[in-house]
């Protein structure tokens, strides 16, 4: 019987500031639970919490992992996370290049 590689996925993060980004971002990519992090500074981020609207810079964290490392990555982030009820989502990717795909499933494997 064939083996079904894991899905990869896209996390993505929104963050207070780009110094938290990047903190999390090395640390998902060190300890092996994300092949990469992407921080995109500069977003707005418009949203209701307790009731009121609120709009506020923020930085964008996109992570590339797998459904297997998932769990983990996400409790990780949750530990790290200044916000009380952080942004963490995940994305399957429905294709992508074999060698890149390939890649992330290396970098991630334990």
């Amino acid at each position: 019987m064939k083996k079904v590689p894991t899905k990869i996925l896209i996390i993505l993060v929104t963050t207070a500031s780009q110094k938290e980004a990047v903190r999390i971002g090395e640390k998902m990519v060190s300890a092996r639970l994300a092949a990469c992090a992407n921080v995109i500074p500069g977003i707005k981020s418009i949203y209701r919490w307790n009731g009121k609207i609120v709009k506020s810079g923020e930085t964008l964290l996109m992570l590339k992992s797998t459904e297997l490392r998932y769990r983990a990555l996400e409790k990780a982030i949750k530990a790290m996370h200044s916000y009380e009820t952080p942004e963490i989502v995940a994305l399957a990717i429905g294709a992508g290049l074999d060698h890149y795909m390939s890649w992330v499933r290396g970098e991630t494997h334990i």
